[in-house]
Formats: C-alpha cells, sequence, structure tokens
C-alpha cells in the first residue's frame, strides 16, 4: 500500500469500456490545511528561491520524479475528480489528463542535463580568444494559472517546464473545476517540495489578489478575454507572461482523402471532452460535395462512437456550467441543424450537432463554441478557404486533410496559426519536439519539452575575457587617442564574413605553432648531429 493510499480508502479502478463510478472521498480539509495569508505564501517562495533551493539539477530531477509518483499514486482521485467536475471517461482522463504529462515528464527527465549546460555559440574574430556562453538563468518566482477543461494537464504541464528551469512555483487550478482543484491541494504538496511549490485555492477575488503581487513569470491558460487582462496586469511590474489561448480553429476537408477515416478524425477532435478543448476543431470548411459525403460519414462515425442514444452513453463528457449549455443550446436553435441538436438540460449533456448552411455573420461564428457543434461553411477552392481563415484572427491551430502536395504546401506557406497538422486533429499536442502555444489572438509564448525549460529560463549572455597581456594587446584599437587606422582596424576585426568559421581559428593556430616548434626543434638537433 502506498503512502497515500495508507490514509485513505481509494475507489477500486474500473474497467475502460465503463463510466467511472465516482466514490465520495473526503477532502474538505485540504484547502483548510493549505489556507493561508497569500503574502505569506509568496515570501515562503521568494526566500526559498533566493536561498538556492530550487536550482541544483539533481532537486529539479528529485521533483520532477515526485511529480510522477503524484499521477502514479493518486490516478484514482485524479479519475474521480475530473469526472465529477465534467463526466469524462477514464480512458480520456489517462489520454489527456495523465499519460499526456507522464510523457512530458520523462522527456523532460531524459533531458534535462543536457539542456541545463550552458551553450557556447560561433565566435567572431574580436572575440577569438574570449569565452562565448549562453547561460540558462530561473526566472525566480512563476505564477501558473490553469484553466477547468483540462484541469491537472493544464496545471501540470506549465509546471514541468517550471521545475525543469529552477524556478519556484505558485500553483492556482480554475475554481470552476472545483473537485480537480481540491485533489491538487490535498495531495501534490505530498509529494512537492513545500516551500517551492505551492497550490492556492479561490476564484476571481483571489486571482484579482494574487496579480497585485510582483512575479518573475506568468504562465496562463484561458479565454482570450481573461488574457488580455493577465497581460495588462503582468505589464504593470513588466512582468513576460505566456499565454496560452484559443480561438476559432479551422478543418479543411477536400476529395482527395479518404473520407471515412478523415470524418473520424475530426468527430474525435471535435467531441473530445465534449469540445471543451482549446485546439478542438472549431468549423469545416470544404465544398458542397465533400459536405455530403462527410455528413453520410459522420452518421456512422457518431453511432460508432455513441451508439443511439447519446445521454446514456458514458463516452461523452458534459457541459461544465448551465451558461456554457445554454449558450450552446441558443447557437443550435438559431441554425440549420443536419445532425444531433438535442440536449439534455438536467445532465447537460448536448448531442454531437452539425450544422450547415452556415454563413460567416451567424452567431456560431463569432466566437469560440468550446463545445460539440460543428458548423459547415462551403468553399469552391482551398484559395477560398485560406482567404476565409486570413480574414479573422490567427488561429491556435489549423487542421488541413488533403492528400494533395499542392494544397499542403499551399495552406502552409500562406496561413498563421498556433499549429498545422495535416490529416489528423488534437494529435500535434503530444508530439515531445513540437512547441504548443499561440500567436496573435490566440495566444503567446510556447511550452512542451525543451520548449517549456526554454519558456521558463533567462537566456543569460555570458563574456569571459583575460586580463593577460596578449589579450589586452588585441584591445588597444577601441582606446582613444582614437585614429583612421584605429577605426579601420575595429571595422575589420568586426566584420561578419562567410567562410570558415572563427571558433576553428584558435585551434588552427595552436596546431600551426605547435607544428612550427616540432619542425624547429627536429631542424636544430639535425644540425647537433651532423
Amino acid at each position: 500500500m502506498t503512502r497515500v493510499e495508507s490514509e485513505l480508502i481509494l475507489p477500486a479502478k474500473q474497467p475502460l469500456n465503463g463510466y467511472y463510478n465516482p466514490v465520495v472521498v473526503d477532502i474538505e480539509e485540504d484547502t483548510k490545511q493549505n489556507e493561508k495569508p497569500f503574502e505569506e505564501v509568496f515570501n515562503t517562495a521568494k526566500t526559498a528561491f533566493s536561498c538556492g533551493k530550487s536550482k541544483p539539477i539533481n532537486f529539479r530531477k528529485q521533483q520532477l520524479k515526485a511529480l510522477e509518483k503524484f499521477l502514479e499514486e493518486c490516478e484514482d482521485e485524479i479519475c474521480d475528480a475530473v469526472y465529477k467536475d465534467l463526466r469524462k471517461h477514464r480512458q480520456e482522463v489517462f489520454m489527456g489528463e495523465i499519460d499526456l504529462v507522464k510523457h512530458d515528464l520523462r522527456h523532460t527527465l531524459f533531458e534535462l542535463s543536457e539542456w541545463a549546460k550552458p551553450v557556447a555559440p560561433e565566435r567572431s574574430l574580436l572575440n577569438l580568444l574570449d569565452g562565448v556562453y549562453i547561460y540558462h538563468d530561473p526566472y525566480g518566482v512563476v505564477l501558473i494559472l490553469s484553466a477547468w477543461n483540462y484541469p491537472f494537464m493544464l496545471l501540470l504541464g506549465p509546471l514541468i517546464g517550471a521545475i525543469a528551469g529552477g524556478n519556484c512555483a505558485i500553483l492556482k487550478p480554475s475554481e470552476l473545476a472545483p473537485e480537480s482543484a481540491k485533489v491538487i491541494a490535498k495531495f501534490l504538496p505530498r509529494y512537492l517540495d513545500k516551500d517551492c511549490y505551492q497550490v492556492v485555492l479561490g476564484g476571481i477575488e483571489t486571482t484579482t489578489e494574487i496579480l497585485k503581487y510582483k512575479f518573475d513569470y506568468i504562465f496562463f491558460t484561458g479565454s482570450t478575454n481573461v488574457g488580455k487582462i493577465i497581460h495588462q496586469a503582468a505589464a504593470k511590474h513588466l512582468t513576460p507572461t505566456t499565454l496560452e489561448l484559443g480561438g476559432k480553429s479551422p478543418v479543411y476537408l477536400d476529395e482527395s482523402v479518404d473520407i471515412l477515416t478523415a470524418t473520424r478524425r475530426i468527430i474525435w477532435g471535435k467531441t473530445m471532452n465534449a469540445g471543451q478543448t482549446c485546439i478542438s476543431p472549431d468549423y469545416l470548411l470544404c465544398s458542397k460535395e465533400v459536405e455530403d459525403k462527410f455528413l453520410t460519414a459522420a452518421r456512422t462515425i457518431l453511432d460508432e462512437f455513441y451508439g443511439d442514444d447519446v445521454k446514456v452513453s458514458p463516452h461523452l463528457s458534459k457541459i461544465l456550467l448551465d451558461r456554457h449549455y445554454n449558450r450552446l443550446i441558443n447557437f443550435i436553435k438559431s441554425s440549420n441543424v443536419v445532425i444531433g441538436g438535442t440536449g439534455d438540460p438536467r445532465t447537460r449533456i448536448i448531442a454531437p450537432t452539425v450544422l450547415t448552411d452556415v454563413k460567416p455573420d451567424d452567431p456560431v461564428m463569432q466566437e469560440e463554441i468550446f463545445g460539440p457543434i460543428l458548423p459547415i461553411i462551403t468553399v469552391n477552392s482551398p484559395l477560398e478557404a485560406i482567404n476565409f481563415i486570413n480574414k479573422r484572427d490567427k488561429p491556435l491551430a489549423l487542421y488541413v486533410f488533403t492528400n494533395r502536395k499542392d494544397v499542403k504546401e499551399l495552406f502552409l506557406n500562406n496561413t498563421s496559426s498556433g499549429a498545422l497538422t495535416i490529416n489528423d486533429t488534437i494529435m500535434h499536442i503530444c508530439t515531445e519536439n513540437l512547441p504548443f502555444g499561440g500567436v496573435g489572438c490566440s495566444g503567446m509564448g510556447a511550452y512542451h519539452g525543451k520548449f517549456g525549460f526554454d519558456t521558463f529560463t533567462h537566456k543569460k549572455s555570458v563574456l569571459m575575457r583575460s586580463l593577460g597581456k596578449v589579450a589586452e594587446l588585441t584591445q588597444f584599437a577601441r582606446y582613444p587617442p582614437y585614429s583612421k587606422s584605429k577605426s579601420e582596424f575595429l571595422s575589420t576585426a568586426t566584420k561578419k564574413r562567410r567562410g570558415i568559421s572563427f571558433s576553428w581559428l584558435k585551434t588552427a593556430f595552436i596546431f600551426g605553432l605547435g607544428m612550427t616548434f616540432a619542425y624547429g626543434l627536429h631542424y636544430f638537433c639535425s644540425d647537433d648531429d651532423d
């Protein structure tokens, strides 16, 4: 029995093909144990960082391993909490919350020692005798504000980068996923260092109060509107920020692909977490002929996924709040529904819905949908689709389904988005060597793997020079009295050139000097023998 299991009764693991049956666990005392004035929380983190506690590489690895242990030992509590908040199936919790974070953790653990080494960039002639380096300094105390739709992944994913970078962190889970927030507040401090990594619970008032403090870095995941508020608050202290936002992520589909396979991937991306995913396909662009084929395939796929009555299917998540549910139902009421369109206000389940004859100025096209509703807008060519996309804010993700090389190149070279995935949806977030982040209104900055480490470290320029006479001799031209000859020398020495790398010149010079010495020694020794 693990340390956590010895302190409470855990719910038994359930089969992946059924509901996760929530077990009531008393977690009320978690918040009470962690309640203390935020000033104390902040000062504790500042002190821990000032003492250098979070900086050693071995400490960082230890904390990352402890975070992995939290995910392994508390997986039942995590699944239970996410089910209560979102009615998310256990397999979907593992795919989107647990395994994805574990993958990032292990990748970071494997590579951290290499990432943290100072980088020695190429030197110019002016710095031939110098040491030129880039060091990776932690920022200090970072604030991580996460969203409700993936309450563990969107908090722990950035935390991996913060720990790897050597920072201390204050974590603020979303109050809109209260069960998940409680589990985080209760269990995470049992695994991580209590001074370096602290959890704060609360709503808008708490966040407003927290933002008055001068953090060294802020990482926010959420809506564009709230992101603007966070950015404005950070600007008061000139605090650098990463904003992971959202937007309307388009899908382009043409006739060159296998429609059944493409539809399956689009529908899966649209209905995962009931569409409450920041990179969920938001609307579909295709020709009228492709639309007809897509609708036929979509009916088949939805029956495979959820059966005849989606309301009793254990595989579709619920909409988080009543106001979210009502907003989505209003989209449906004002549109032409060809698939789905039903909902249950008691359970907040909305059947996957497809809309046709959608106009650009329809309500459903004015904001990110964040629900299982897919509008279709017909276009006559890929260029028309590109023009439609480019007239709107830059999306967090763009999905292109085509087997035509020229169409792929058109979208790659003529659109701007946080990411572009060809012939699939969502899966770019699982690719360890790709950055995840937005552009424009869909966000700024990126993370995951090395990009998470880079986000939470300042690249410090380091120049190491000698005070020896030879080194000083090379610097004479910069000192007064100035002259034309000195100026010409400096211009020549600092001019950027193509050709052999200057990093080899010092080695070549020493090698040549050694060869000359060896030749001279051999010459004089030969004369003595004669």
